[in-house]
């Protein structure tokens, strides 16, 4: 038992670093933007498909095809901003929130008429490292380095670089930053492309993980909304530790009962953080 425990709570854990990834796009675009995206998940499964297709069609290894999905998602994300975010962005939230749903519906559709709904994989040889009782598969591990990277980077965007300096002060006050010269538009379309990218990244690594469709992206979505809450709405270290709290206990769970009972708990605890610390464990941002 006590062997089944660490092996599930080390793979829940490695699962973790790309759910934290992930949500860490969703809790950016609220925490600089007020924007809660609704294509966030439709987004992940972007990532997914465009994984399946450079890797099934070209032969580019997914971790080589990375660089180029985030670039991609990058732009994509610059887009969606463009058309249909900025201009209800002054808008009660309603407005924001059915303007990223019509972009999450027209993704699915889209997906829909030209994938179908059959599942893919992106079939990779897959090694195993074999840590006393652990056995470490290669994917999650090079997945959670390619997690950590990239939000150490991100963070040294935020802290360290004058656009993150712009997005820190556009997220604090924004009738403030164009005051001092910033560039509303040009700062909240870059975070809204940031989210958009962390979003298609952590897809693009889950797809090396789990088959999927392109209706997948509703259940990550949902995952990336209670781990928002759980570490605070808006506060990307949050977000993190959040996705490591729920693979943890997306390992866990499956050893003691049945694995349909993991969402819900999942929600149990959404709705105890919602009741005991709406802040979330880190505080809201």
């Amino acid at each position: 038992m006590t062997e089944q425990l660490l092996a599930s709570l080390t793979d829940g854990l490695l699962l973790g670093f790309v759910y934290g990834l992930a949500s860490m796009g969703l809790s950016l675009i609220w925490g600089v933007m007020r924007v809660i995206n609704l294509a966030h998940g439709a987004t992940m499964v972007l990532g997914m498909f465009a994984t399946y297709l450079l890797f099934s069609t070209f032969g580019i290894h997914p971790y080589v095809a990375l660089p180029i999905i985030v670039v991609l998602s990058l732009l994509f994300g610059f887009l969606v901003y463009a058309t249909a975010v900025h201009r209800v962005i002054n808008a009660p939230y309603l407005s924001t929130l059915l303007a990223t749903f019509a972009v999450n519906m027209m993704i699915i559709g889209i997906g829909t008429a030209v994938f179908t709904t059959t599942p893919r994989n992106v079939d990779i040889p897959v090694g195993r490292i074999q840590a006393g009782p652990v056995t470490l598969l290669s994917t999650r591990l090079v997945a959670t380095l390619i997690a950590v990277i990239v939000t150490a980077g991100l963070y040294l965007l935020l802290y360290r670089t004058r656009p993150g300096k712009a997005i820190r002060a556009v997220a604090n006050n924004r009738a403030a930053a164009r005051l001092m010269g910033i560039s509303a538009f040009r700062t909240l379309a870059l975070s809204f492309g940031l989210g958009t990218m962390l979003a298609a990244a952590a897809g693009a690594l889950i797809a090396t993980f789990f088959p999927f469709t392109i209706l997948s992206g509703a259940g990550y979505q949902t995952k990336g909304f209670v781990i928002c809450v759980l570490g605070g709405l808006g506060n990307p270290t949050g977000a993190l530790i959040g996705g490591l709290i729920l693979g943890a206990l997306e390992g866990i769970i499956p050893v003691f009962m049945a694995v349909n009972w993991v969402p819900v708990i999942e929600f149990v605890l959404f709705v105890l953080i919602l009741l005991v610390k709406p802040s979330g464990l880190l505080g809201a941002r």
